[in-house]
Formats: structure tokens, sequence, C-alpha cells
């Protein structure tokens, strides 16, 4: 059993008689709504805390130590070190390293470690040597390595990462162009053939055409096939004379673009693993002096851990604060917040809203991100989100929603019809920019956007509801479509690391579920209803899916679906789902996130506050007003 799964395992749930059990609910209900209140930032929102990464931590501590062999001094020999040793003393028992502490072991996390602890860049003895520690890390990884790929050879370990990520070229090249520079692809030139070149040049033109060039990266990786571009273009130049004139004439340009877009924080969607690509490919490049370089070498130096980590990013405070909101509103908290303190969270949420035009994606006003940090960038979910969070807070106002309130919703829900794709469904960032999957439609998405529209229809404009009302038509055809055989819908931002496929289907068909509200829709939500009542286990929780141990989360979500979407009520299921989260809020299970999350190439990650989140929406079943 992975560490994955045995982070989420329920085992038997201890016999609260019937008699008890709403006695118990609201127990748990109010000493974990006391918990998430206690767990706000000083400013009176979340910021919760994401798991520490190894994939990051091998990136970033590679682009610092890459940075000082190339100016021949030592000046972040600090964070180096430390980020080596916690890589040497967090390998898995296999020999490799999975995406969190909490992960199975994964080739990709595996080479960049590996490769990193291996680069002589990062050696620390004057004769280039390492730490016992560390060369046992690297023996055992070799091991594991060897028997994934069958060989410690450039072309073996090339080819073996292309197949893991097919046509998508936003995390396949920037994994080989690190192994290149840290010298276990062999010499150059020939260590950077193989890998496609980035067409680093296609940044030259206006950001409203790039939907149309057929960009090899996902909208958002923007930053990466600029920086990870030049690096090939100065290490191995086409040989073919105009390609090669052509990205001469063009790097300045793309440059010029890539320092436009940096934001003030120095961290490109104030993410580790980007940012520490980004640095060590101009630093590959001879662009060690680079204003962007400087900017972002001081960003990984401010966003390391104590113990010598980093995260994948820094946080999800806004995303975190809407989760927190929802789920004390659900679970009829939300008065338990005194009203000074409520107006101070409504006011900082209102404040992150995007009221102008985004730098990096193009995006129009209207829109929130996952953080309040400068390198945030608008999205679906995050906005989908916080409209919820503000109908919660509208509601606990005295008098009818105000007129601030109505703007902002107006806005969002503008944002939201325009970014709809063709199809009907739901993006992440930008509307039809490529058919990689992290640009696609996803159900996820679009379910949460859904219930979103619906708890803002009654309070907009004429003219507003007539555009989201077709907008809606589109996104149920969408989710019809989508629709598995056995009811269930996949997510695109989460998954279950022992899932086939690595698919969550209970989390995807939950988010739906929860948003198919109307009589007219039970034609789905009937089939997904039966979906969930299969999936849960005997232990009363559920996990990712049928047969997977059962996590607090997705329990949580689980019950929140079957409760919520106004279907007839599946009392014995809710009731053994509902004592299965007593079980595990006393035996502070909630401290041991899950790694349901994903980031962008399926890079997974947990989040502290998601099963405290999660959990209190569901409590609100027998304890509270579950809206």
């Amino acid at each position: 059993m992975s560490s994955a799964v045995a982070a989420g395992t329920g085992g038997a749930v201890s016999a609260t008689p019937e008699a008890s059990l709403e006695h118990d609910v609201r127990r748990v209900r109010d000493e974990l709504s006391r918990d998430l209140l206690g767990r706000r930032h000083s400013a009176g929102h979340w910021r919760g805390r994401l798991s520490s990464s190894a994939l990051s931590t091998a990136v970033a501590a590679f682009a610092l130590g890459y940075f000082d062999q190339a100016q021949g001094g030592q000046k972040h020999r600090e964070w180096v070190e430390g980020g080596l040793d916690w890589l040497a003393a967090h390998a898995n028992e296999d020999g490799g390293w999975g995406d969190t502490v909490r992960s199975a072991t994964n080739l990709p996390t595996t080479l960049l470690a590996w490769a990193a602890l291996k680069a002589p860049a990062l050696r620390t003895g004057s004769d280039g040597s390492e730490t016992r520690s560390r060369q046992e890390a690297i023996r055992r990884a070799e091991d594991w390595i060897r028997e994934r790929a069958g060989s410690l050879e450039p072309e073996a370990l090339k080819s073996t990462v292309e197949s893991l990520y097919g046509n998508d070229k936003t995390f396949s090249v920037p994994i080989l162009t690190l192994a290149a520079l840290a010298g276990v692809l062999g010499p150059e030139p020939e260590a950077w053939h193989g890998p496609p070149a980035l067409p680093f040049e296609l940044a030259i033109f206006p950001q409203s055409l790039f939907r149309f060039l057929g960009l090899p990266v996902v909208s958002y990786a923007l930053p990466a096939l600029i920086a990870v571009g030049q690096v090939q273009h100065h290490r191995n130049p086409s040989r073919n004379p105009l390609a090669r004139g052509i990205r001469n004439a063009c790097r300045a340009g793309t440059l010029r673009r890539l320092e436009s877009i940096l934001p003030s924080s120095g961290g490109f969607l104030e993410a580790i693993p980007l940012t520490a690509f980004v640095t060590l490919s101009l630093v590959g490049a001879d662009l060690d002096e680079h204003p962007v370089t400087g900017k972002c070498l001081q960003f990984l130096r401010d966003s390391v851990r104590p113990d010598g980590a980093w995260p994948i990013d820094i946080d999800l405070a806004t995303w975190v604060t809407t989760l927190s909101v929802q789920a004390l509103g659900d679970s009829g908290r939300l008065v338990d917040v005194p009203e000074a303190e409520r107006q101070r969270i409504h006011a900082w949420l209102l404040n992150q809203q995007y009221k102008a035009r985004h730098p990096f994606t193009g995006a129009d006003p209207g829109g929130w991100a996952w953080t309040d940090l400068p390198g945030g960038v608008p999205d679906a979910d995050d906005t989908a989100g916080a409209l919820l969070a503000l109908h919660h807070l509208a509601q606990h106002q005295p008098g009818p929603i105000d007129a601030e309130d109505k703007l902002a919703a107006e806005a969002a829900v503008q944002w939201l019809i325009d970014l709809q794709n063709r199809d009907g469904g739901m993006p992440t960032f930008c509307r039809g920019w490529t058919r990689l999957p992290f640009d696609s439609s996803a159900p996820d998405l679009s379910g949460h956007a859904l219930r979103a529209l619906q708890a803002w229809r009654p309070h907009l404009s004429e003219s507003t509801v007539r555009k989201l009302d077709r907008c809606v038509a589109r996104m149920l055809r969408y989710l019809q479509r989508e629709q598995r055989s056995d009811g269930s819908w996949v997510p695109l931002w989460f998954g279950h690391e022992d899932a086939p496929e690595r698919e969550n289907k209970v989390f995807g068909t939950a988010r739906v579920l929860r948003a198919l509200t109307d009589p007219e829709h039970r034609p789905w939500a009937e089939p997904a209803r039966q979906y969930l009542l299969d999936a849960q286990n005997a232990d009363g929780g559920w996990g990712g899916d049928k047969g997977l141990v059962s996590s607090v989360e997705e329990t949580a979500l689980a019950i929140s679906a079957l409760e919520g979407n106004g279907a007839p009520s599946e009392p014995q299921a809710i009731d053994r789902g509902l004592r299965f989260l007593v079980s595990a809020w006393d035996s502070d299970r909630f401290e041991r996130p899950a790694p349901i999350g994903f980031y962008f190439a399926n890079l997974w990650y947990f989040e502290q506050l998601y099963p405290h989140t999660f959990a209190l929406s569901a409590l609100g079943v027998k304890a509270g007003s579950n809206i």
C-alpha cells in the first residue's frame, strides 16, 4: 500500500449509537469550526500550507547552485546544502521520491532529485565529493531509475520522460533541460539531442494570436517556453540557417516579453518549479546577469522553508479562504464570526478580484486567482469559489445584497460566461487556447462554475441572466456528454495516485452532482448519485474511486454532494459517512491530509486545510444548514 493511500486509511469506524450521532456531529462541527477560525492569518483571511515538494526542492536547489557555478561563487551555498540534505533525508523506502512526503515514487521527481544530487555544480567538498547520506541517496535512486527506465543511458532517460507526457511539452522538456545542464544526459552537444526545441520565437506574436499558433505547452507555461527555448537554442542551435536566423532575431524581443510578465515578487505564478526552471534556463543561456534571473533568484531565496525544502507554490490563500467561508456557511457556523470580522474577510475577498486586464494571460477584469500574491492568474475554479463565498457572506449581512456585491458578481459572472469554451465546458485560464489537457474544458471546473452561476442568478440584471441561461444550457449539454457510463465525472485538478489512470472520480462526481439541483437534471444526477453510493467503502468513507481506501477529503465531498443536490436523502449512507468523519476527527486524522491535488503537469500536492474545510461543509448535513 502506498503512502498516499495509507494517509487516508480509515480502518474500522468506532460504533457510534444512532441516538448519539447527531450529538457527535454537532460536537465535531463546533470543534472543527473553532479550529478553522483559529487557523486564520493575522490579516483575517486564511493562507493554509501546501506540502513540501521534492520536485520543487530539487529544481530550486539546482537553479541556485547552477547560478553560483556560472558566477564562480558560493552565494547560495546555504540554500543549496539545505535542499540537498532535505532530499537525502526524505527519499522513499524504495530509493525514489514522490511529489509529496506521502506520495508514491515517480520517475520525473526521482530523475530531477537524482540529477540535482549528482550535478557537479552542487557537489559540496573541495574535491567535488558529497556527504555519505547523499552518496547513498544517489546510489539507491540510480537503482530505482534503472529498474523503471531500463538503464541510465541518456537515450533511455530521454525516451522514458518523453513517453510520460506525450505531445504536451510543458514539463518533459524542462525536466530534460535540467538533466542536460546537470550532466546526466552525456556531453554537449549530444545532451541536447532528442527533445524537441521549444519555439520560443512564437512568443514574439501578440498574445491574442497564441491560441492559433499550436503552442506545445499549456497557456500558463509561457515563461518556460521562452526561457527553455532560449537555452536550447543557445546550446544546440538549429542547423537550418533560416530557423537559426529567425530565432537569433527573436531573442531580445522574447526576453522583453518575459520581463514584462514577471510579477513584482519575482515568481512566475508564485510557483517554485516554474520559476526555478526559468532561472536555470536563463543561466544556461549565459543570461545569469539578466534582470529576470536576479528577480527569480530572490524569489527562490525568499520562498525556502526553515527545513530546507520548497513547496510547489507559495500558498492558495484566496482559494482556501473561499473554501473556509463556504464551509462555515454550509455548516451554519458563519454566525460564529463576529460581524466586524466577516466584514474584514468580505473586504479582503472583494479586493482580490482583478480590476484590470491581466498581463500574463490577457484575461479581462472580473476573475479571481488562487492567491493574493502578485504572481496569481485569474481562473475559473477560483472565480467560482469566490462567487460562492461572497454569496454566503452577503446572506449574513443585514438587509438586501448591497450594490458593491452585485457589481462584483455581475463582473465575475460575465467573466465566466466569456471564458466558456465552444464545447460548452469551462477551461481553467484561457478560452480555446490549445487542446492540451490543462487548457481544455473540465467537468470539475464546469460543475463548480454552474453552482456559482445558479447561486447568483436571482440577484443579477436581466441582460446578464439571459446570457447566463444560455451559458448554463450549453454547460449542461457538455456535462451530459462527459458523464461516464458508470455515472461518474473525472476532474482535471484533482486525482488519486492509486486509481486507474490516477483519476479521482469521487471528487469529480461530487463536484458536478452538487450543482445538479434542478429536477430537470435528474437523468444525469441519479446515475451520479448511484455511482457515489456504490463507491462507499465498508468503513463508511470514500476514496477516489470504488475500492480505494477512504480519506477525510473524499468522504466529506461525497456526503455534501449526496445531501446537497436536492434529491431524496440517502440517510443510511450519509450517517455511515458522518461516523467516519467523527472517528477521523477524534483520531487526529485531519492532520494527515491526502495528496489528492494536482498542480500543472500532474504534480501532486496536499493542502493542510482541505480536510477541515471539506469536512466542515459535510457536517452541516445533520448539524446545521447545509445550503
